[in-house]
């Protein structure tokens, strides 16, 4: 994107993120930089051992009035100064979507300014791209892994609207593995952090454990042999405690039998993808130290860069919702087309990053 403001906008994107348990805001000048931006973790959910929507939806519900305010103070505007407003509109918890894109669409209809849906794991695709992120620019084509608790894909990011999905898990994401692994050992939740650092004092190479899908042809995943494997590690332990030092080398058992899996999937994803220049990893689960340091050898045994996000851009949040939407216009405006105004789209839990290329379809 280029970094002259766009003529067509008539100020800075305020962007709302609600799609699972962060509520988040972002205020973006029209050539990507980031005015302000705020993020709030919820903390309802830890009892319940993972996401409980009816609690995110209202934690959303109190928290994004007060954030926005907060948000526009930081970047020292006012609610008038906003150009458009953005909001993730799917994929997600439908509760939270609705609350964010209701909220967003209510302050765009107040403000008299056009709302622009964002397609939540677009806007993952789309973050290399943020100016300043990745040293040399992040043109297309590029090959993005997408891994976090709900998703796990290998997408071919062709251009703004352009994916073709190569590849996805056939059951649990890598995420959702690492947080009920986690549980297992008795780490709590949100339990990937937590697992990581536990496998800093384990050795990866003492407990044997599969590898699925292990050179298979394509880039498909599955992670819940993996977790099943693990499971009869600890089936004779009952409910006593776990020796540390076998916890932890469980847990840097599993860690490399993850990233093993992976960096061969993403193997398989570049011979299907010989075209791409560049390999993303976004997504929670890519702020895995052994996870990026796999993928980056990957990278550069294919002659390719590898980039992944900041680690505070690597889970969701609304720099990336704010971004996509400015990519969104300009692609727009490329194809001679309207700028988007969709206060009329409604939030969908299931949105393919395929549909997304109907956006730009020529008007009939």
């Amino acid at each position: 994107m280029s970094s002259t403001p766009l003529s067509f906008l008539p100020g800075p994107v305020l962007a709302i993120e609600s799609s699972c348990d962060e509520t988040a805001c972002a205020i973006l000048s029209s050539d990507g930089t980031c005015l302000a931006q705020r993020v709030v973790s919820q903390d309802g959910h830890a009892d319940f051992g993972g996401v409980v929507p009816e609690i995110a939806a209202r934690a959303h519900l109190a928290l994004l009035p007060g954030l926005v305010q907060a948000t526009l103070a930081d970047a020292h505007l006012t609610a008038n100064d906003i150009g458009f407003v953005a909001s993730a509109t799917g994929p997600g918890l439908i509760g939270g979507l609705i609350v964010g894109s209701g909220f967003g669409k209510g302050l765009a209809l107040a403000l008299g300014k056009p709302f622009v849906a964002v397609n939540h794991v677009e806007a993952h695709a789309l973050t290399a791209r943020i100016p300043g992120l990745v040293p040399g620019g992040a043109p297309f084509p590029y090959l993005l892994l997408l891994v976090s608790g709900g998703h796990c894909q290998c997408i071919a990011v062709e251009g703004v609207g352009q994916y073709r999905k190569l590849g996805g898990t056939i059951d649990d994401a890598a995420g959702e593995a690492f947080d009920k692994v986690a549980k297992m050992l008795g780490l709590g939740w949100p339990g990937g952090p937590a697992l990581e650092q536990l496998a800093q004092e384990g050795n990866p190479k003492t407990i044997p454990l599969p590898r699925p899908l292990l050179g298979r042809e394509g880039c498909d995943f599955s992670f819940s042999g993996l977790k099943t494997a693990l499971s009869q590690k600890l089936a004779p332990f009952g409910q006593s405690p776990l020796p540390r030092q076998f916890a932890a080398d469980l847990a840097a058992s599993f860690q490399q039998a993850v990233a093993d899996v992976v960096a061969d999937r993403i193997t398989h994803a570049l011979r299907m993808m010989p075209n791409a220049g560049l390999l993303v990893c976004a997504g929670g689960v890519a702020a895995n130290s052994v996870l990026r340091a796999r993928l980056e050898a990957v990278a550069e045994q294919h002659g390719i860069r590898f980039a992944a996000p900041p680690l505070k851009l690597c889970t969701d949040n609304a720099v990336m919702i704010g971004w996509a939407a400015l990519e969104t216009c300009q692609e727009a405006a490329r194809r001679g087309l309207p700028q988007p105004d969709d206060s009329t789209t409604r939030p969908r839990p299931r949105w393919p990053l395929e549909e997304m290329a109907q956006r730009f379809a020529a008007p009939l």
